[in-house]
């Protein structure tokens, strides 16, 4: 066939093919029109779960008459204008292909007044012809869109049931609500008001609105977070570690106010999860990240989910550090609401996957969740060549470890235990054993359940650590250097980060265009399968700028360690040491889990016992 200019109407439906996929995407290209436009308030009514009917009324700044078939056609905009505007877009929508690619697969009417007066308040249907005409329509915007792909069977074919539909619309709608707190937002279904969300200008406000969309038990387990570097800030609320979910279903991230689903941030945020999350569960978070608009992509995807940033490095690492200080806070009588204000202020390239801060901080430790997968768990050898490893590091007995205050195979430390008329501990004060398993303490709110193995483990592990950071990564030649065969991109990622790796105890020598040699490993993890570790590691670097594999394998050999030099069950301790392991969690960052996720500790208070009991009724 010959090659032919394709009919604009056909240009416009191939267009809003990829743009819009169903009544939750004309929902969105609607919504972030109407934010941009300087609205206020949002009004959404929804018929048939958006496909007979999808209406979004606005207050902001309208359309000027002569604009409005400007605004139907394909890349008329007022955005942006030039190549420097493209490169730090501030506004939701950019490219002008929203309105005409809606108004392609549907009967759309828009509806807009100035503001100027009543002269000015004109009507546009989207038909062939459009016509204008005069309207009554206070400031503002209206863009009512029925009979979705009604001129495209095959497309509406692919369309879900309503129930369906409605959910993902539905969604949508709460996504972009939480994504301007300033905004009221009303959500009506079939004649019937879901959602009417007021403006949320303080916290308690913003928090009540995150309750309705969320739920107030992901209110009730989320840990306030707030940090502003040099160039990135962070705030929102994550979920406690024991408000996992069993589906990645309720994480919120914004990007400069715009919804994204990125990869690098997930696994950011799940960094900072990494030993508290149990195995097979997902984080619940609200998350918003500014920076400036210049130092990121926001042209990446037709739908302007994902994002691509300048120096992903840098905002992996920001990310993960400061979900992972708010996280460290979470053990018995810590603040919930605290904040990581003591954080390094600036996040540069250099500074990924270093684990030193302040030295009056707790140390980050990089490393990816162990409930990831199989796939990234490495064979570290036995537990005997593990703390042979150790000791060779530390010159520390294997069968000891380094002093950790005396906490290896006894829950007893050195530090004073608090006398027993201490009745503001947290943990309070304990008062027996069951079976060698659990103690049992009494504080001011009524009875505290502990589990002995799962509490000291943490313990011991989060002290290995220290000693871990205070000994700093010591590097152990290899006797035969390992030559590994990589790919040129692997290679070039391996040169790059060549000072990076080595801080971390892992010296690359590049041979080839495709060809390393391993020289050095960190000494802890001399026993690992090196080769695997290196390819991972170049992985990271190529996906997220940056690697913690090293902390990984690092970690996950400590908290071996840790498990064996926990208390083990059935063994009787004295009530000095039950108290002394009571004061050890009240200190010690994570405490509120196990190294591996699971609780260790439980409340139960005086209504608790006295519902169990009957009494009061």
């Amino acid at each position: 066939m010959p090659i032919r200019l394709l009919p604009d109407q056909l240009i416009d439906q191939i267009a809003a093919g990829v743009v819009i996929e169903r009544p939750a995407s004309v929902l969105k290209e609607l919504l972030e029109n109407a934010l941009d436009a300087g609205a206020r308030r949002v009004d959404v009514t929804l018929e048939r779960g958006g496909i007979g009917r999808c209406t979004v009324r606005d207050d902001g700044a309208g359309i000027a008459a002569e604009e409005m078939a400007l605004a139907l056609s394909r890349h008329a905009t007022s955005k942006i204008f030039n190549l420097d505007d493209l490169e730090q877009v501030a506004t939701m929508g950019f490219r002008g292909e929203a309105l005409p690619s809606i108004a392609s697969v549907s009967r759309t009417t828009l509806t807009s007044c100035t503001g100027d007066g009543a002269a000015h308040t004109l009507a546009a249907a989207s038909e062939e012809g459009a016509e204008l005409a005069p309207a009554a329509h206070p400031k503002g915007t209206t863009v009512d869109v029925r009979d979705l792909f009604y001129n495209t069977p095959a497309r509406r074919r692919f369309l879900r049931t309503e129930r369906t539909e409605y959910a993902h619309a539905e969604g949508l709608f709460r996504r972009v609500a939480l994504s301007r707190f300033d905004v009221a937002f009303a959500l009506t279904h079939n004649g019937k008001r879901v959602l009417d969300l007021a403006p949320a200008h303080d916290r308690e406000q913003q928090e009540a609105r995150v309750a309705a969309v969320c739920g107030n038990a992901f209110l009730e387990h989320a840990l306030y977070v707030e940090r502003e570097g040099e160039s990135l800030g962070l705030r929102g609320w994550i979920a406690q570690p024991t408000f996992s979910r069993s589906q990645a279903d309720m994480q919120y991230c914004y990007v400069n106010g715009r919804m994204v689903r990125d990869k690098l941030l997930n696994h950011a945020v799940r960094h900072g999860y990494r030993d508290v999350l149990f195995h097979g569960r997902h984080p619940a978070y609200v998350l918003f990240l500014t920076m400036a608009p210049s130092r990121v992509d926001v042209n990446a995807h037709p739908a302007k989910f994902e994002v691509r940033f300048r120096d992903s490095g840098a905002v992996h690492g920001f990310v993960g550090r400061t979900i992972e200080h708010v996280l460290a806070q979470t053990h018995p009588g810590a603040h919930s609401g605290a904040a990581p204000t003591e954080l390094d202020q600036g996040v540069t390239p250099d500074a990924i996957g270093q684990r030193g801060l302040a030295s009056d901080e707790a140390p980050p430790h990089a490393a990816i969740n162990r409930g990831a997968g199989t796939q990234q768990r490495m064979s570290l050898g036995d537990t005997r060549s593990r703390l042979e490893a150790w000791r060779s590091l530390y010159g520390a007995p294997a069968a000891t470890a380094p002093d950790l205050g005396g906490a290896t195979t006894s829950a007893v430390a050195e530090a004073p235990v608090r006398p027993a008329a201490d009745d503001d501990a947290p943990l309070g004060q304990a008062l027996a054993q069951v079976h060698g398993v659990y103690l049992l303490a009494e504080n001011k709110h009524g009875l505290v359940v502990v589990d002995m193995h799962a509490a000291h483990e943490r313990i011991v592990y989060e002290r290995m650590k220290v000693a871990w950071e205070g000994g700093r990564v010591t590097a152990q030649p290899l006797l035969m250097p390992v030559r590994l065969a990589v790919s040129s991109r692997e290679a070039d990622a391996a040169e790059a980060a060549t000072d990076e790796l080595s801080r971390l105890g892992l010296a690359l020598t590049r041979q080839g265009p495709q060809s390393l040699l391993i020289r050095e490993v960190p000494a802890l993890l001399a026993h690992a399968d090196v080769e695997q570790l290196v390819r991972d590691v170049l992985a990271d670097l190529l996906e997220h700028g940056a690697s913690n594999r090293i902390q990984q394998a690092v970690d996950e050999l400590l908290a071996t360690m840790a498990c064996h030099g926990s208390v083990r069950a059935n063994r009787k301790l004295t009530r000095e040491e039950m108290n002394q392991l009571l004061r050890d969690m009240e200190r010690t960052e994570r405490a509120d889990q196990c190294n591996h996720g699971r609780p260790t500790w439980a409340q139960l208070g005086m209504s608790d016992l006295d519902r169990l009991f009957l009494r009061g009724r």
